[in-house]
């Protein structure tokens, strides 16, 4: 019997990808946000030295690698220790499957941000519960047992503060439900050279992580989406139970994956240059889309743009399509962003050059 899952989106893309396409110096990708530019070195190198490893990893993460994650923590002014952390096969994984890994199931409601991600849904799909798309604390359900938040916001770059994250936690733990903040994005924060806001940070949790989950994924700030490298932090209780069912399902990160996690988490140069190329190539979109008759909203952080001309995002995906340009429509993540456009920031230097010059022409 087959899940009842959604149709995978990106499907329906295809007939936009293939007019862009055909544009004649190529099509200018700004839809899916997979990245474009090398892994730095010394990540190529530490993987390289691991490899050989014929035994099987450690499906709590290798010593090394979680004391990675605690001191990445600590240069960000938030206290862990290894009780605390898990190495992930990539944040997409663990975002499907921890409704299965909590034991939810029918009757449960699993809250998401009300513009989100798809993969929060279909992990609740998965197991049969119920999905509640709200933003306000105060109206999640007494049968909520686990609550999504996205800050930095996919697709819409929206940062919570510390207040708005210590107030959803303050919810959550009244109806007894686990929080988990995707805080994949946090690194690419355009306001400040600081990280947007953790929910482990000491201002939100107030003493207690208690029920409380962060989610981070090296795809984007490192280019590691081909390593699937990511992690979660959090409650040591919930973490300790998360990890023993991890270890029935088999879910580990290859050993050479966690060294190379290791060293990119000890290493903060690297992100700080991957940070610099993403700012430029936001600065000359930003200008462009503006001067077309785009409004920028949110995108605050993250590698997004999200983008508005006030009329439906379909239309909006056909007239870039016309112009060799591909982007991702709101709807995509839900009925609320129907008037919006997602545009990456993951294309070459060359490519985005390109696109800059398209719009550009369309503002003339």
């Amino acid at each position: 019997m087959a899940l009842d899952l959604p149709d995978f989106p990106w499907d329906a893309l295809l007939p936009y990808r293939a007019t862009a396409g055909s544009h004649a110096d190529g099509i200018v990708d700004l839809a899916i946000g997979s990245p474009v530019d090398p892994v730095p070195p010394l990540i190529r190198d530490a993987l390289a030295e691991a490899v050989d490893t014929p035994g099987y990893p450690q499906t709590q993460g290798s010593p090394e690698v979680r004391q990675a994650i605690v001191g990445w923590y600590a240069r960000r002014g938030v206290e862990v220790g290894v009780a605390n952390v898990i190495p992930t096969i990539g944040s997409k994984e663990f975002i499907a499957t921890l409704p299965t890994l909590l034991g939810l199931g029918p009757g449960d409601v699993v809250v998401q941000p009300t513009v989100a991600y798809p993969t929060y849904e279909v992990g609740a799909r998965i197991v049969g519960a119920d999905v509640v798309r709200s933003d306000e604390p105060d109206e999640w359900p007494v049968s909520t047992r686990l609550v999504w938040l996205n800050s930095p916001g996919n697709p819409d770059g929206r940062v919570h503060d510390h207040a708005s994250l210590r107030r959803a936690v303050v919810r959550a733990r009244e109806l007894g439900a686990v929080i988990a903040n995707d805080e994949c994005y946090t690194e690419l924060n355009w306001e400040s050279e600081a990280p947007t806001p953790s929910i482990l940070d000491p201002e939100v949790t107030q003493g207690s992580r208690r029920l409380t989950l962060a989610v981070h994924s090296l795809s984007k700030r490192s280019n590691l989406a081909g390593y699937r490298a990511g992690f979660v932090a959090g409650c040591s209780d919930l973490v300790g139970e998360i990890l023993e069912a991890r270890k029935h399902t088999g879910l580990i990160p290859p050993a050479p994956v966690q060294h190379a996690m290791a060293i990119a988490l000890g290493d903060d140069a690297h992100v700080a240059t991957q940070r610099a190329r993403y700012a430029d190539r936001r600065a000359a979109l930003v200008a462009a889309l503006e001067g077309a008759g785009f409004r920028i909203d949110e995108s605050r952080a993250g590698l997004y743009l999200w983008a508005t001309r006030a009329e439906d995002c379909w239309a909006t995906v056909a007239w870039f399509a016309d112009r060799g340009i591909l982007v991702t429509p709101g709807s995509f993540y839900g009925d609320e962003a129907r008037r919006h456009v997602r545009i990456s920031l993951t294309a070459t230097d060359e490519r985005v050059a390109a696109g800059v010059a398209r719009l550009s022409a369309s503002s003339n």
